[in-house]
């Protein structure tokens, strides 16, 4: 199914200039969907005065229709997610969205305004930008169909080019194309034909810690995330039909695999990649939990010329790109699971950002050793470990970049509000609620979305379950960080579920050769895309050519910077962006 996009004033032709073919129109406000579009589209649904379409998957459904029947206004049992979705909004506002589980972007017109509503913590993703006339508004769950809007007068926005190399993703509103926003995760955005925009906040997670971190208190933790994790894996099963679910082999995607095995009536299939057997890997973990779980597994080589070959097209998918070399990866795992006929597939993703995964400690010890009282020390140290090219932009970037970009908000602005006092007590509450609402909701979810949906298919992500994170936010720090072992609260309320050897072992990650791919199969498209007549001219031609020779300010094993400025510069040939 295709994408959605909405339309507010200006040309009544708009929704065609974003390439969409109108399905409901209200006075100055129309709806459409936008052909060619891998995406989950459905409308137009009424309820009284507004019109709305969506991408609208609910997990809730029986406590929706429960909660209308209880504010009287009985839905039939079969109504549609989306159409669901839109009444819970007009009888009951941003309580009945508040009250909605699930994965959704819901457009919303009454004839006057726009209203935007983007999920609580992001598995759905919406864009929205003013005509260049300021004559009108679009927006669309497809940046590459505003980016085609006749009446957008854009460019490259080059404070999110600064944003991408820091990050290595976008963490905000701020997109690549100047003048078009994202709408932030757990929002209603309102936008009126006079170009005002308001925006209201439906759900955020909250510090409420309870009890104690002794051994009572602990076990009731664990008891309790133990219940939320398999109700929300539950409510992400799909019915009478098997379920694929992407196995690393680490405690998360195990443990989820596990609860698949364990509640659902029907075949459980898991899936692994492997980079070769030469390389290091996690094959061995995988296949211990497939055993333990009694799944169908399979594991799906990925070489690096299939990588290289791919590497363009599956970044022209992405709205915004990612530095993540496991792109190209993940859409063949997406493939495999397609080809398999599945329509479902559960991820692992969540767990890092919700229970204290990786980086945190650095940013602990930074804050135990501190030295620096300014505002901006911890938001500055958080961007340094990231280890992207944060550091390497004097030199990465040309002089003209960077003389443009002297005055233009900083990239620290993305973690501040997060990382500030008074936000929440616990530091480490910090670091994860600006994890979640970062690279959760602005890296991994987006990048399943995009990457499930291009081969027809639900990514669907239990450990991302806002009920398990408002959990996790209740949970006393040590007990997620204990010492130096991460995620602990969640690694006991799973313990019996799988192996020892599983549970215990420390992170290692997914290995990627991204060094031996660029060294190798890779190495002839990174010189033409770097070094070629068709750069970017946003970065030093000096710097790339001795990034591309492993000399200058990269250590061994550090090709991600070339892969991030590499990815980078094939996203903007994809989106025609200058």
């Amino acid at each position: 199914m295709p994408r959605i996009a909405a339309t507010l004033g200006g040309d009544p032709q708009a929704l065609t200039g974003l390439g969409a073919r109108p399905v409901a129109r209200a006075g100055a406000a129309a709806l459409g969907i936008v052909e060619g579009e891998p995406g989950f589209a459905e409308g137009p649904f009424s309820a009284g005065d507004l019109r709305a379409a969506g991408e609208v998957v609910l997990h809730n459904r029986a406590e929706l229709l429960a909660a209308l029947a209880r504010a009287g206004d009985p839905a039939p049992p079969d109504t549609p997610d989306g159409a669901l979705l839109l009444r819970l909004y007009a009888r009951l506002g941003a309580d009945g969205i508040r009250a909605a589980d699930g994965m959704f972007v819901l457009a919303v017109t009454d004839g006057t305004d726009l209203v935007l509503i983007r999920d609580h913590v992001g598995a759905r993703t919406v864009f929205h930008a003013r005509s260049g006339s300021g004559s009108g508004w679009a927006a669309s769950t497809s940046l590459r169909a505003l980016r085609h809007w006749p009446a957008l007068d854009t460019g490259l926005n080059l404070a999110a080019v600064r944003s991408f190399l820091t990050f290595a993703y976008l963490p905000g509103e701020e997109t690549l194309l100047r003048g078009v926003h994202e709408v932030l995760p757990g929002r209603i955005v309102r936008l009126r034909a006079d170009g005002t925009v308001t925006q209201e906040v439906f759900w955020e997670a909250t510090e409420a810690i309870e009890g104690t971190d002794d051994t009572t208190g602990a076990a009731g933790h664990a008891a309790t995330l133990r219940a939320l994790l398999e109700r929300a894996t539950s409510r992400r099963l799909p019915a009478a039909e098997p379920v694929a679910v992407l196995l690393s082999g680490g405690v998360d995607s195990s443990l989820v695999t596990a609860l698949a095995a364990k509640l659902h009536d029907q075949e459980v299939r898991t899936y692994s990649i492997s980079f070769g057997h030469d390389l290091p890997n996690e094959l061995a973990y995988s296949g211990l939990v497939a055993t333990h779980c009694n799944t169908r597994h399979q594991v799906l080589s990925v070489s690096g010329e299939q990588v290289a070959a791919r590497l363009a097209d599956t970044v022209a998918l992405l709205d915004s790109p990612v530095g993540d070399p496991l792109t190209v990866p993940n859409l063949m795992l997406a493939e495999a699971v397609a080809g398999d006929g599945m329509r479902v597939v559960l991820n692992g993703e969540g767990g890092d950002p919700v229970f204290g995964g990786p980086k945190n400690l650095p940013m602990l010890l930074f804050e135990l050793h501190r030295d620096d009282p300014s505002p901006d020390a911890r938001s500055l140290a958080y961007l340094r470990s990231y280890r992207k090219c944060y550091g390497d932009l004097p030199a990465l970037l040309t002089a003209d970049t960077l003389r443009a970009l002297r005055d233009a908000p900083g990239p620290e602005r993305f973690v501040a509000p997060y990382l500030s006092p008074g936000t929440m007590r616990a530091h480490l509450n910090r670091l994860l609620h600006c994890n979640l609402r970062t690279k959760g909701a602005h890296h991994i979810l987006t990048k399943v979305e995009r990457l499930t949906a291009a081969r027809g298919l639900q990514g669907r992500s239990p450990l991302f379950d806002r009920q398990v994170i408002d959990h996790a936010f209740t949970v006393p720090p040590r007990l997620k960080l204990a010492g130096t072992e991460e995620k602990w609260i969640l690694k006991e309320a799973v313990r019996d579920l799988l192996p020892a050897t599983i549970v215990d072992r420390p992170k290692s990650g997914m290995r990627v050769p991204v060094q031996q791919w660029l060294s190798g199969p890779l190495r002839q498209l990174a010189d033409d895309v770097l070094l070629g007549s068709r750069t970017s001219g946003l970065f030093d031609p000096v710097t790339i050519r001795a990034w591309l020779r492993g000399e200058g300010a990269l250590l061994p094993r550090q090709g991600g910077k070339v892969w991030l400025v590499l990815t980078l510069e094939l996203w903007l040939r994809a989106y025609d962006v200058a």
